[in-house]
């Protein structure tokens, strides 16, 4: 099944999922299950892990990530796109607990198919790049470093110069201070 195809199946799905049907919440996720999977299988082997009950492993803590995150779901989005950005997310830090690093994984151009049309995509980029321009110069690195490269936070705050501590606080009042400049510009 193309991923357009999957998508168009389980938007509806998940929507009636939210407004409390059981049986779609099932059908929801044995199909996103399935795909998350693969995609899950498929990058693990790509950093040397051939372990199936990694794959699960990691498969699980993505679902219950989804279940404890349905409510951040913008339904105007689309369902597969999120939960494959959920699923990278669990991915990245189960190889950040294992001693991998996961600086080598790449953004999976499958997640980029399931994206929006280009336009939306690249204004959400602009937004997010202009947001984090706001922020002082000292806690934009910090959050690349930890956020978009990979490091740990003992890292960037060593490459900072600060105490770990302060690099935590740091991170936590910049993307908090994103978040309400992003708040902001999209509000009706």
């Amino acid at each position: 099944m193309s991923l357009a195809d999957l998508e168009t199946q389980l938007h509806p799905v998940f929507l009636s999922a939210l407004a409390g049907d059981a049986a779609a919440y099932r059908v929801f996720l044995e199909a996103i299950s399935v795909r998350l999977r693969g995609y899950l299988r498929h990058q693990l082997a790509r950093a040397g892990r051939t372990e199936p009950s990694e794959v699960e492993d990691v498969l699980q803590e993505t679902l219950l990530a989804l279940h404890l995150s349905r409510h951040s779901y913008d339904p105007a989005s689309p369902v597969t796109a999120w939960a494959h950005a959920i699923a990278r997310y669990k991915l990245v830090d189960h190889l950040r607990r294992s001693g991998r690093h996961a600086s080598n994984l790449s953004i999976d151009d499958e997640a980029y198919q399931l994206a929006a049309p280009d336009t939306v995509a690249s204004d959400a980029g602009l937004d997010l790049t202009r947001a984090l321009q706001s922020l002082p110069e000292r806690t934009r690195k910090l959050i690349d470093q930890v956020k978009v490269q990979g490091c740990s936070v003992a890292e960037a705050a060593s490459a900072a110069g600060m105490t770990e501590t302060a690099a935590k606080v740091a991170i936590h009042r910049g993307l908090r201070a994103m978040a309400r400049i992003l708040t902001k510009r999209n509000a009706p």
